[in-house]
């Protein structure tokens, strides 16, 4: 007895082989697909393709600007729809690789009305201010990128028992492995290629605390291109979940019932002259500022933090400010290196996982070359945390 296939939607998009017949065709040798990424109103990646030819895409002011309805987005009313795509960034493809020496391409844009304003959610307009004429600075950031994996039932983190919960604490996870301790390790190391081949400044990646809870790191980067990096990264990692079929959250506090770690973007910061001889007192002096303005940047630092900075898990209270040396429950933190050496960076531990990474370092930016004077604040002792 012949048995009928069983029919799956979508089951042919995970069939490599049908994948392959598609993707074995050759692109015409004249012309480049790029692929423009914005961020929308939830602080989203969207994107879509074009066909430019190949002198259009050489550098970054030779792409054309392009657009989008901007009422499918949350960004622009339906009777004044059309919002205007401006390319910042280009990385290379890698969802679209090519054997002839050419390379299909990501566009980092950000958006304007047509009238060239840029629109009030487009964040890296406000984070380009900030950076405006301070080059001199070389000011690095390094963002700690945490995310959560889940089953697509988008309740079910990856390594956990449906409508359950594991059998062991968090603590044997972390940077771990094993198959009772790794989930979702494919997922993360895709993601790393991915990320290396489009010519992002990713550093490493490890298994996080909780259970499906990955991070990977970006930089350092040079002021506002931390920004562009981190958002096309983002891009890519929802893409690369796309393909194995797994839904990924970048909320704080995904799992809000017992005891089980939120996620951060921790943004590590030095400037120039953090890095020379003395540099520890400039770091002091910067986190000093950051104190004096801690509700402000609280108020960027992403939504649903207060469910993570309880003061437990390795956070600090999201009420109080505060530093230490290799201190995680403190809200910033300097490392041991940086304090035996007398320079270097420091750690800005508030932010969310979901947090803008534009608004984020420029925020920082803003606040720590702002000249005024703020009281000293003491060292949070290990003790006291």
């Amino acid at each position: 007895m012949v048995q009928q296939l069983d029919l799956k939607t979508g089951q042919s998009q995970l069939d490599t082989a049908v994948v392959d017949r598609f993707n074995a065709l050759p692109y015409p040798d004249d012309k480049v697909l790029a692929e423009y990424v914005w961020v929308d109103a939830k602080g989203e990646c969207r994107s879509k393709t074009r066909t430019l030819p190949i002198a259009r895409t050489e550098a970054v002011d030779k792409l054309p600007r392009w657009n989008f309805d901007g009422s499918s987005t949350d960004q622009a009313p339906g009777d004044d729809s059309e919002v205007i795509l401006r390319p910042c960034r280009i990385f290379k493809d890698p969802f679209r690789p090519r054997a002839d020496g050419l390379d299909n391409i990501l566009v980092m844009c950000d958006t304007y009305t047509p009238a060239g304003e840029a629109l009030p959610t487009n964040s890296r307009a406000i984070a380009a201010n900030a950076f405006e004429g301070k080059d001199d600075e070389e000011v690095w950031f390094g963002l700690e990128q945490e995310f959560t994996l889940f089953n697509l039932d988008q309740r079910t983190p990856l390594g956990w028992p449906k409508n359950g919960v594991p059998n062991r604490p968090q603590g044997p996870y972390y940077c771990a492995a094993g198959p009772e301790n790794s989930f979702g390790r494919a997922v993360t190391d895709a993601m790393y290629r991915c990320c290396l081949y489009a010519g992002i400044e990713i550093s490493g990646t490890n298994g996080e605390v909780m259970p499906g809870q990955q991070e990977y790191q970006v930089g350092p980067c040079v002021g506002i291109d931390a920004g562009d990096q981190l958002f096309m990264s983002r891009y890519i990692l929802q893409r690369v979940c796309e393909e194995f079929q797994v839904y990924c959250t970048l909320h704080p506090k995904p799992i809000v019932e017992g005891d089980w770690n939120g996620a951060g973007m921790h943004t590590n910061v030095s400037t120039k002259s953090m890095r020379e001889a003395g540099g520890l007192d400039i770091i002091k002096k910067a986190i000093y500022k950051l104190g004096a303005k801690h509700q402000e940047h609280i108020a960027v630092y992403g939504e649903g933090n207060e469910l993570r900075l309880t003061g437990k898990f390795e956070t600090a209270s999201i009420n109080d400010f505060s530093f230490g040396v290799a201190n995680r429950g403190a809200s910033v933190r300097i490392g041991r290196d940086t304090e035996a050496e007398g320079c270097g960076y420091f750690e800005d531990r508030r932010p969310s996982s979901n947090a803008d990474p534009y608004l984020v370092t420029g925020k920082i930016m803003a606040t720590i070359m702002e000249d005024i004077e703020v009281p000293e604040i003491a060292p949070l002792d290990r003790a006291e945390a």
